[in-house]
């Protein structure tokens, strides 16, 4: 940067989202692509023949269309998993379909705010030649992302803890018998 750009004052709009909204937008929008590189990567494994470097990958997974590609993961990963991640996979599945028009509205919407309500924020976005407004309440965007949080957590350890565990075990931490106990006890009050 020169001295002139550094003496020059910028003047910027201000959005007027809190900090706290924007901490949580940008943990929506690192959530939600940590959820579709997981959802990628596992599906990607499923074509994996290590007979061949030839392999021939459906257009969906060019990655164009997460839609595709998470249906792809349904049919190749959550499908055939065994019982209980099955029914794990299979929720978390419903829970990323049925929030993927709140992440659109939150990504590609056009922000807005009134005066008179400063704790509701909406987006309007076009889609098929329909206007689509969003209401996000004061919190919605925190449930949003603890929900995306969860998900990713589960996407990738449908087993639960004993999962994560075993998986830190063979990297070398160690947890004991009793703290896990405790662990799992609390887990059941909630």
């Amino acid at each position: 940067m020169t001295d002139e750009q550094e003496k020059e004052i910028k003047q910027i709009w201000d959005d007027g989202l809190a900090d706290e909204e924007i901490y949580h937008i940008g943990k929506v929008v690192a959530h939600w692509g940590a959820i579709e590189h997981e959802i990628f990567c596992q599906t990607i494994q499923t074509f994996d023949d290590s007979s061949t470097n030839d392999i021939e990958l459906p257009k969906a997974m060019n990655n164009m269309s997460f839609s595709a590609v998470l249906e792809l993961w349904k049919e190749r990963v959550v499908d055939p998993a065994k019982e209980p991640e099955q029914s794990i996979l299979a929720e978390q599945c419903r829970k990323i379909e049925g929030l993927k028009d709140y992440r659109n509205a939150l990504v590609h919407g056009m922000w807005d705010w009134k005066r008179e309500q400063p704790e509701v924020v909406t987006t309007t976005r076009i889609r098929k030649k329909n206007i689509v407004t969003t209401t996000f309440n004061e919190g919605d965007l925190h449930h949003f992302y603890t929900e995306l949080a969860q998900i990713n957590l589960l996407i990738r350890y449908p087993g639960g803890m004993r999962e994560i565990f075993e998986e830190r075990a063979s990297q070398g931490f160690y947890i004991n018998e009793a703290a896990f106990r405790r662990m799992a006890l609390e887990k059941r009050k909630k």
